[in-house]
């Protein structure tokens, strides 16, 4: 346990203060019952909450086996229902729905191996290097550093009644076909693990993306100018960090679309979901579908 904490990201204990509390997401598997297991070795006040989605049979006997392993470590517990329906999208939904139900600073227990399979993903749909970067580490990823055969080496040693999730197989998910076919061939090509070879090359692509993002800062994306003299890797950017509705960004086509109304050669553009981008006096601005001019 000592080995796997010192790897871990849970906040610092603080004898002079009552524990630091926590949020733990809580499936029921291996990965985010080590993360509970853990949260509560560490020193944290855990309250894990377990969700509920109701999309297979044995999403009453995954609540249960929740329930069971939460008292097994002695942590708060609670269950909390999602209206979800399975369709297109599934996947960034029922994330979306997680992230909702647990709130802001919630932890989860993504593990080394999910962030490989992010990092492969996101070359898979063309990603820059924002998408590169895969998992963020910090607090909310405190076991991001350990391996999924960590996790599943505690669980046996705390004899916690994890129960595996079904879906994990289901081909239909492209994150399965990632994690049970691309990385084994991976593998076998390059003769050894690619899973910290993708884990490096996700943390040195986000050094450079932070480095990026905050030069990129000094540019106004509304002043046509100053996106024409800036470098083009920063000049996208500020457009990216001035369109990104609700965390989602626009694609580099829409990018390349309001770059060419800042340098005059278009008059105008449509960014799906923002509306229409303008210039007027060398200044950009968002005409929304109503008419409306908005920043």
């Amino acid at each position: 346990m000592r080995e796997l904490l010192a790897r871990c990201t849970f906040p610092e204990p603080d004898r002079s203060r009552p524990p630091p509390p926590v949020t733990c997401a809580l499936s029921g598997g291996t990965d985010s019952s080590a993360l509970v297991a853990l949260a509560a070795a560490a020193g944290c006040a855990v309250t894990a909450v377990h969700v509920h989605h109701g999309l297979r049979p044995s999403a009453d006997h995954d609540a249960t086996s929740a329930a069971a392993i939460a008292a097994r470590l002695d942590v708060t517990f609670r269950v909390e229902h999602a209206d979800l329906h399975d369709g297109p999208n599934l996947e960034a939904r029922a994330r979306e729905v997680r992230h909702r139900i647990l709130g802001p600073g919630a932890l989860f227990g993504h593990t080394a191996d999910d962030q490989a399979e992010t990092t492969l993903l996101a070359m898979l749909r063309g990603s820059g290097s924002s998408g590169l970067s895969a998992i963020r580490p910090g607090p909310t990823h405190p076991i991001l550093a350990l391996r999924r055969a960590d996790t599943r080496r505690l669980c046996d040693a705390l004899d916690l009644p994890t129960v595996t999730d079904p879906t994990n197989t289901d081909p239909r998910f492209r994150r399965n076909r990632v994690r049970h076919e691309v990385l084994p061939l991976l593998a076998d090509v390059a003769d050894r693990d690619p899973v910290p070879l993708l884990t490096r090359i996700a943390d040195l692509v986000r050094d450079d993306d932070d480095f990026l993002a905050h030069l990129s800062g000094t540019i106004d994306p509304t002043d046509a100018q100053a996106l024409c003299a800036a470098p083009l890797p920063l000049a996208r950017r500020a457009i990216r960090r001035w369109l990104t509705r609700d965390g989602y960004p626009p694609d580099s086509a829409a990018v390349t679309r309001v770059l060419a109304v800042a340098d005059g050669s278009a008059i105008g553009c449509e960014v799906a979901g923002i509306g229409r981008i303008r210039r007027t006096n060398q200044r950009l601005r968002v005409e929304a579908p109503d008419g409306r001019t908005g920043a």
